[in-house]
């Protein structure tokens, strides 16, 4: 029996996505000849040559003049630059060429489309640098790096307007995936003509099912804008080798597919996992081999011979977090993947800008009580440790393999008990990584701890703050005040770990008056030096999560939803408190992108909202709130 596993586009193109490698290690583990390969790379980077750029040149052509975007323009005036200049920037991107950076700071080197407007916004007329202010003078690499990202995203823009109206880096036809109450929607667009990115797939997708002659290939989804792809994946897979069978699993289907009942998504796969995929993979490669029946397959959707959904659910316990064994990058192109770089958000350059091994610490949530988590589900709620030493063992694995020293701790919240333990291991054995992760600012995290986690190798932490108000913060059920989480986050930027704050707006019953004194609040630790970058994100409620579950309980009624058939996840909701969020949201958004760059920190935290048509009240915060947490405790 071989196993192919398959991401598919797409997902991200800095580093490989986790989800196949944890896999394909595991079976391994237990002696399975498994494979893997990224498909969502090879396809971005099979347009990404001259050869691609004039395909898709010839599809630009062909639009009428009159239909054709700002992009689409600017590409085809400067089709010929494009087209000399994409393999060495590819090349500089992938880390093989860095004296291009040179050429590239110019600014004379690259075509500079539509995306380069936004350098627009940071003029600085003293120097005549529009970069100067987040660069400096040095820095000529990352100036290049993200000069050159821009130049990619351009493309993209002509990618979506000339080949494919679904395509995005992303979030690719996530519309058609997202809480879709049926599979229309998908089903329509798999049968229609295909682009020439479907067909760009299509003969990747061959080539690798030849190259690896797999009799199973995983399709791994974890989000919605990566399910369409796959199901192309999986189209092609049964046009060509209808023998093979296919499984579909990951984030999105964990989800959004728990109630899955409409049976034409089994036209093209022919099984679906939920949940942890060890276990129930574990049991399909029983059955693939005729040592178990279909009634004792693992959380395990299948058609039935009767053409209807149904679900097999045989009991059987989850493999321990302990023995899933080390992920495994064997087959992924590691030098390939694109460094890219978004100055904009402190942590979401950190993000893009390099090649991280992930990790997992523990096995979900070791709070999971949230109320706007998705609590109810297996990767939140079942929680398993390993050993430390079992945790550096897998890191000196994973380095071996890789090459690579950086690496990103995937954990809902890495408990502080494993991260001290792990990182008295890793100086204990003199394990040199660097590596962040992210965590709930509870005061376990002293600035004792702080330093210890620096010191093996911690260079950022993430946590979420969300709503920056003990109301809310009690409503949340997080666990902590906003008091608590000042003093934390300054131990850990003290110990010169980056803070990076996940923040939230429009939770149920939340007032003007409270997104007001949270933004003050906000303000406040950026000034104070605790966190150095965050950022706003609307609050959506989902069926999974205690507010979702309970509406009663938090204030709110929510609206029904259609006949699902399909997808299910987002609901929407009334707020009695009538507040508009959306357009808080633009004054949210606009503050911590100043307060990011270290500006607007003598502006009252009313001053943001100006002009959005909204009365906003004066913040009730004492100006001095979080200097007196911090320094009068």
């Amino acid at each position: 029996m071989k196993v192919l596993s398959l991401i598919p586009p797409m997902t991200q193109l800095n580093t490989p996505y986790p989800s196949t490698a944890y896999l394909t290690g595991f079976l391994r583990s237990r002696g399975v000849d498994a494979v893997q390969e990224d498909l969502a790379l090879a396809l971005v980077l099979g347009f990404f040559t001259p050869e691609g750029l004039s395909e898709i040149h010839q599809q630009a052509l062909s639009i009428a003049e009159e239909d054709r975007s700002a992009s689409v323009n600017f590409f085809l005036d400067y089709f010929n630059e494009y087209r000399s200049s994409i393999s060495a920037v590819i090349a500089f991107l992938q880390g093989r060429d860095s004296t291009l950076s040179h050429r590239i700071n110019t600014r004379d080197f690259l075509p500079e489309g539509p995306r380069f407007a936004s350098l627009d916004a940071f003029d600085d007329e003293d120097v005549g640098d529009s970069l100067a202010w987040a660069f400096g003078a040095l820095g000529s690499q990352d100036r290049a790096r993200h000069l050159a990202t821009l130049y990619l995203n351009d493309l993209s823009d002509v990618l979506r307007d000339a080949v494919d109206d679904r395509f995005e880096f992303v979030r690719y036809a996530e519309s058609l995936a997202s809480s879709q109450p049926t599979f229309t929607p998908l089903a329509d667009a798999l049968v229609a003509m295909p682009t020439l990115m479907d067909i760009r797939l299509q003969s990747l997708t061959s080539n690798a099912v030849e190259r690896h002659q797999p009799n199973l290939v995983l399709l791994s989804v974890p989000f919605p804008g990566a399910m369409y792809a796959a199901l192309r994946i999986a189209q092609e897979v049964k046009r060509t080798y209808p023998k093979i069978k296919i499984a579909l699993g990951g984030g999105y289907v964990n989800t959004e597919l728990r109630e899955l009942s409409d049976p034409r998504i089994f036209d093209y796969v022919d099984f679906i996992t939920l949940d942890s995929g060890e276990r129930p993979l574990l049991a399909l490669l029983d059955h693939l081999a005729g040592k178990r029946s279909v009634e004792r397959l693992v959380r395990t959707f299948v058609r039935n011979t009767g053409g209807q959904v149904q679900y097999q659910n045989w009991q059987e316990p989850d493999v321990p977090f302990e023995e899933v064994g080390t992920a495994t990058w064997d087959g992924l192109p590691l030098d390939s993947y694109l460094s890219l770089l978004d100055m904009l958000n402190p942590m979401h350059r950190l993000w893009s800008d390099g090649r991280w091994n992930k990790l997992t610490v523990a096995h979900g949530c070791y709070w999971k009580k949230c109320s706007f988590c998705d609590v109810s589900l297996d990767y939140i709620s079942r929680y398993e440790t390993a050993s430390a030493e079992l945790l550096v063992d897998r890191i000196e694995q994973i380095i071996a393999e890789t090459g690579q020293t950086g690496f990103h701790f995937v954990d809902e919240a890495a408990p502080p008990k494993a991260l001290k333990a792990l990182a008295e291991e890793l100086i204990r054995r003199k394990v040199i990584i660097s590596w962040w992760g992210n965590i709930r600012f509870e005061k376990t995290f002293t600035p004792e701890l702080a330093q210890l986690l620096a010191k093996s190798g911690c260079i950022a932490m993430s946590g979420g703050l969300e709503v920056a108000s003990d109301r809310l913060l009690t409503l949340m059920k997080k666990g902590v005040s906003v008091e608590q989480v000042a003093q934390v986050t300054k131990g850990f930027s003290d110990a010169g770990i980056l803070v990076h704050a996940y923040l939230m707006y429009g939770f149920p019953t939340q007032t003007v008056q409270e997104t007001v004194d949270a933004l003050e609040y906000v303000r406040q630790l950026f000034e104070h030096g605790c966190i150095q970058s965050g950022f706003f994100h609307r609050f959506t409620c989902t069926v999974h999560s205690p507010v979702g579950l309970n509406p009663q309980e938090y204030g709110i009624e929510l609206i029904p939803l259609p006949e699902i058939t399909f997808a299910k996840n987002d609901v929407l909701f009334i707020d009695p408190t009538g507040v508009d969020h959306d357009a808080l949201g633009q004054g949210l958004k606009k503050a911590i992108y100043n307060y990011m760059h270290g500006l607007g920190f003598e502006l009252k935290a009313s001053f943001w909202f100006n002009g959005l048509g909204l009365s906003i009240p004066r913040t009730t915060v004492a100006q001095n709130f979080i200097e007196k947490a911090l320094y009068q405790a």
